[in-house]
């Protein structure tokens, strides 16, 4: 069923939490000279301990706990033993799987100081997000979400990368509908009361354009330039929809890490 009972929806906003909580917990340990291996260990433990186990491994053969991004990889990255270094970017996506129900988040990390361009793609790409997420909303269609998404970017000249998509989430990590970051109003598939979906604008510094490397699971921008990803899971409902996961408490946690530029925030607070 595309839509969730009240008591479903209950246990995947615990599962997707969970997934804010263990980012939140990733947010105050990455610094220059990580690895995203460690990263990767740490999420598993941190997601074990709390009765749950990583959405994401071995899922159709994937042979880690987290995906790690760095730079120009958009999304599925392989963590590794390359340490992190001052001016990476690190989109981290974590999946939680507990009481039968997945939880799936994303959120993009900033090591150190980072141009003003780069900066501004983060702020876009995580506004392109909420402007998304107000149209997921009982009677609109993915068209809206899509449409909602690419008209903020477009204004900016930022790549809206096309091949990948936001889903329905629930039972299983993948769900219908797919939730495309750009479309047209009126468009798509109808959104029903409390159908359950993660929301992920993937956008790039230059060209929209992708590729799959050589692991079969990491793509990667084709002109060598940054990504950035950010992901909510929301419920759809008649007015404004419900946000399950929780971008507050992974903020938190980064704005106290003095290895993570808080640029972004501190200009936010100060409007």
């Amino acid at each position: 069923m595309l839509t969730k009972t009240e008591e479903e929806i209950s246990l995947i906003a615990e599962s997707a939490l969970l997934v804010s909580k263990t980012l939140a917990e990733l947010a105050s340990i990455i610094r220059p000279g990580i690895t995203t291996l460690t990263l990767d260990k740490y999420a598993d433990e941190y997601i074990r301990d709390n009765g749950a186990t990583p959405s994401f491994y071995q899922f159709e053969g994937f042979p880690f706990h987290i995906c790690t991004s760095v730079n120009s990889e958009v999304v599925h990255g392989f963590p590794n033993d390359r340490p992190l270094r001052e001016g990476d970017i690190v989109s981290v996506d974590v999946g939680a799987y507990k009481n039968g129900y997945h939880g799936d988040q994303a959120y993009t990390f900033l090591i150190g100081d980072l141009s003003t361009e780069l900066l501004d793609l983060v702020r876009v790409t995580k506004e392109s997000l909420s402007r998304g997420i107000e149209n997921a909303k009982h009677g609109n269609r993915t068209g809206d979400i899509g449409y909602a998404i690419q008209s903020h970017v477009d204004k900016f000249g930022f790549g809206i990368v096309q091949d990948l998509v936001g889903h329905g989430l629930g039972k299983e990590l993948h769900e219908k509908p797919d939730v495309p970051n750009f479309g047209r109003r009126g468009h798509g598939k109808v959104l029903q009361e409390n159908m359950v979906l993660a929301i992920e604008p993937m956008i790039n510094l230059g060209s929209p354009r992708v590729y799959l490397s050589k692991d079969n699971w990491t793509f990667l921008t084709m002109d060598g330039k940054p990504s950035v990803h950010f992901e909510q899971d929301i419920c759809v409902k008649k007015g404004s929809p419900i946000i399950l996961t929780d971008f507050g408490i992974i903020e938190n946690a980064e704005m106290a890490n003095e290895n993570l530029n808080s640029s972004y925030y501190e200009k936010k607070n100060s409007i």
